[in-house]
């Protein structure tokens, strides 16, 4: 009798990955989604969402290490950042390393993501309950909006959202830009979970898009993660003033005696060199 037992995610009708387990930590259902978090034989502790894989204790610096440093090093001074999304923790314990950050609102729509990291994954969720985070279980879109109305501002947003189905679509609209835009500071920046230049083509270029019709500045950033399909992933990069390169300073990164597991300053400044086929596809749509 094979006792084995495989996950496998599933991308449409031609892709797998399948990924030894050797226990199921929690399971549930919430209004959103079902959460599944397992002991896998090589990556760790997993979160899956609706059966597609979220985290892995292996590989979630590469991913937290990308969305946060790279715009929280390029802003000379970020003292007020959102994460919008990022149930799992791992964002927001990056984003309050940074000496200057004073607060990190973090808005997640679904309580059962959290408290399953909470309970399970600490090595992402453990800074959760640090006075400078503010958890908000609640809609992001609509936090948004009501940010607008409020005239609350921040420095840096970041968009940490699974990819655009259930409830994370909304978070991949024009209006949503729009509201984001008016909610940050008059030198805010935007950074975006972009989806795989390989197999989302299409949302990454309407993503893209969008951030061209609505900021001055607009690039994209790659990063390499060993459990979403293809390896090769991507961040949108938009900003009001500063650029992702011109105005990130190698001193800054070396002066703060920060230690990472995946960022580097080399790695900041690689990470923006596009392969040709992104240049083609996406080059009309970037602002320097």
């Amino acid at each position: 009798m094979n006792s084995e037992l495989w996950i496998e995610e599933k991308l449409e009708d031609f892709l797998g990955l399948r990924i030894r387990v050797d226990k199921t930590l929690f399971s549930g259902k919430s209004e959103f989604q079902t959460v599944d978090v397992v002991e896998t034989r090589a990556h760790g502790k997993m979160l899956l969402n609706d059966g597609l894989i979220m985290v892995t204790e292996r590989d979630e610096f590469s991913y937290h290490d990308m969305i946060t440093h790279v715009p929280l090093f390029v802003h000379p001074n970020p003292k007020n950042v959102l994460v919008i999304g990022g149930g799992d923790g791992g964002t927001a314990r990056e984003v309050i390393r940074h000496p200057s950050v004073e607060k990190c609102t973090m808005v997640e729509i679904d309580e059962m993501v959290v408290n399953a990291c909470k309970e399970f994954i600490p090595q992402t969720s453990s800074m959760l309950n640090d006075p400078r985070v503010n958890l908000i279980i609640g809609d992001g879109v609509k936090f948004v909006e009501d940010a607008v109305k409020n005239g609350d501002k921040y420095d840096v947003i970041l968009v940490d959202s699974t990819d655009p189905i259930g409830p994370a679509q909304p978070l991949f609209g024009l209006e949503f830009y729009e509201n984001i835009y008016k909610a940050l500071s008059e030198d805010g920046i935007v950074v975006s979970q972009g989806e795989s230049p390989f197999y989302q083509e299409k949302m990454q270029n309407k993503l893209v898009e969008i951030l061209h019709d609505t900021f001055p500045k607009v690039s994209i950033y790659n990063f390499s993660n060993m459990t979403y399909p293809g390896g090769l992933w991507s961040f949108t990069f938009g900003s009001k003033k500063f650029h992702p390169l011109k105005d990130f300073s190698i001193e800054k990164v070396k002066e703060s005696g920060m230690v990472f597991d995946y960022y580097n300053e080399e790695v900041h400044q690689a990470a923006f060199a596009l392969p040709n086929f992104m240049k083609k596809r996406l080059g009309q749509w970037l602002k320097d």
